[in-house]
């Protein structure tokens, strides 16, 4: 399996992004901000490839630009 389709768990996606577990577990309920998962039987697992994506789509080069929404 290519690196950037390596499947982590919850924390490793956390510690990835430099968030919590709790902020990634509320973001699947909300859907904001909104990060690609997938669930195998009971087990949330997030594709190394989306995280990098959703880094990518949210760059900003000031801090008074707009969040995206989703």
């Amino acid at each position: 399996m290519p690196d950037d389709n390596k499947l982590l768990s919850t924390a490793q996606a956390a510690d990835y992004l430099g968030v919590s577990a709790s902020f990634l577990a509320k973001s699947r309920v909300s859907g904001v901000p909104a990060i690609h998962f997938t669930k195998i039987g009971a087990a949330v697992r997030y594709r190394k490839s989306d995280l990098d994506e959703h880094i990518a789509a949210n760059l900003k080069t000031s801090t008074s630009e707009p969040s995206q929404a989703a």
